[in-house]
């Protein structure tokens, strides 16, 4: 197996994050699409979940890698997501989509977004509240 090289990332955590995101876009079902998305995030305790687009026929049926991976760590005790990767088969970085972006908030309103290209060696990084600022949260439920 080829060696996987990750460009450049201030942590080991990070590094190690984006090599479970590039295994796990391995694992995608994208036979609609033809565009894998692999997802790892880290939770406050440490513990890593990691997810993989699933398409259905019934495209709104289908789920993203990233909420793949954010309700495996909820059905594991899981509260918070203290960073994420994304891994997309492009030649550059995506962030999250929209209906993500939201998701991610509900369990990370301060967590770090990182989006890396297929290799790993393009890597683009932010916080969730740089990318969905007017992100609807459970104050606004009572307001």
């Amino acid at each position: 197996m080829k060696k996987q090289t990750i460009g450049p990332t201030s942590t080991q955590e990070e590094k190690n994050l984006i090599l479970k995101a590039i295994e796990a876009k391995k694992r995608a079902y994208a036979p609609y699409s033809n565009y894998s998305v692999g997802s790892a995030l880290v939770d406050e305790k440490g513990r890593t979940y990691t997810g993989c687009n699933v398409e259905n026929a019934c495209y709104p049926a289908g789920l993203c890698a990233e909420r793949t991976a954010i309700v495996k760590m909820v059905s594991e005790g899981g509260k918070k997501i203290k960073k994420i990767v994304v891994a997309a088969s492009s030649e550059e970085p995506v962030f999250p989509c929209g209906m993500c972006l939201q998701v991610i908030q509900e369990f990370g309103s301060d967590c770090e977004v990182i989006a890396v290209n297929k290799t790993g060696k393009k890597i683009q990084k932010n916080l969730i509240r740089t990318l969905f600022p007017f992100a609807f949260d459970p104050e606004k439920l009572n307001g």
